[in-house]
């Protein structure tokens, strides 16, 4: 009788024991099914790995713009609007992210836009910003960065003036939008020194960006003859440029050469 009963709970006992290890197996099953479908879920959510070069939109009207993005797998959106004289209203002056940078498929490239009939804009104060602020700051406004004027002080990259047309312009003041800003900058006798960027293939507007991202200035540029048009400038590329590299003072020019051809272009030679 008695080992009947311990057969029993010996019985019992196993099949306690498959029930536990058969609901732990169906448990970790259950957490490894549920990490792939969130693992995958991300996957779809954040795009993860598709990631596309953005194009250049540059003097493409919205309509080809949102052609070119569609083609691109990404979206445009018109955020701002300049006045540049030269330039054809309505096209594509400039971008961001720039041309070229790789983004997640669907990403928004917001573009500024050349109106058609020139608008106001009130002047910033930029005193006591760095470049970098300042800079932001005149395109936020649909103002655009001129030269920097490097005087000696303490601050060193600080603004300490600013003017517009050769005349100094305060804060409040109505200016066109589009129009140049140049400023003056305090400089110190030590960190005066940066780098030249390579603008080889970059465009006008891009090569303009990278000299003053480096607090320098553009120098002369100069135009192959196929160039005629301001459109014409804005599709060309930088083939040559003046310095090449190396360390040079805050606020030294940069002068560059721009074609359309791009048999000019070093690579291709």
């Amino acid at each position: 009788m008695a080992s009947k009963i311990n057969a029993a709970k010996a019985k019992a006992i196993v099949k306690k024991e498959r029930w536990i290890w058969k609901n732990l197996f169906l448990g970790l099953a259950f957490v490894l099914a549920l990490g792939i479908l969130a693992a995958w879920a991300l996957n779809i959510i954040t795009r993860h790995g598709q990631v596309v070069k953005t194009p250049d939109f540059a003097n493409l009207t919205v309509p080809q713009a949102q052609e070119l993005a569609s083609r691109s797998h990404v979206t445009v959106k018109v955020v701002d609007s300049v006045f540049v004289r030269r330039l054809a209203g309505g096209v594509v002056y400039r971008q961001q992210p720039k041309a070229g940078a790789t983004v997640k498929k669907g990403r928004s490239i917001f573009l500024t836009i050349n109106s058609v009939i020139p608008r106001k804009v009130v002047m910033p104060n930029l005193f006591g910003y760095s470049v970098t602020e300042a800079r932001s700051e005149l395109r936020n406004r649909g103002l655009n960065l001129g030269r920097l004027n490097y005087v000696k002080d303490i601050a060193t990259n600080n603004v300490l003036g600013q003017s517009c047309e050769g005349l100094e312009v305060a804060a409040g003041d109505l200016v066109v939008s589009g129009s140049v800003i140049d400023l003056i900058v305090g400089v110190g006798a030590q960190d005066n020194q940066t780098t030249v960027p390579k603008l080889t293939g970059m465009k006008y507007v891009n090569a303009i960006d990278a000299i003053h991202e480096r607090f320098l200035n553009v120098g002369k540029i100069t135009f192959d003859p196929d160039i005629k048009t301001y459109a014409d400038s804005m599709n060309a590329v930088v083939y040559k440029q003046d310095p090449a590299g190396a360390g040079r003072s805050l606020g030294a020019n940069v002068n560059f050469a721009l074609t359309l051809d791009q048999t000019k272009l070093p690579a291709n030679k």
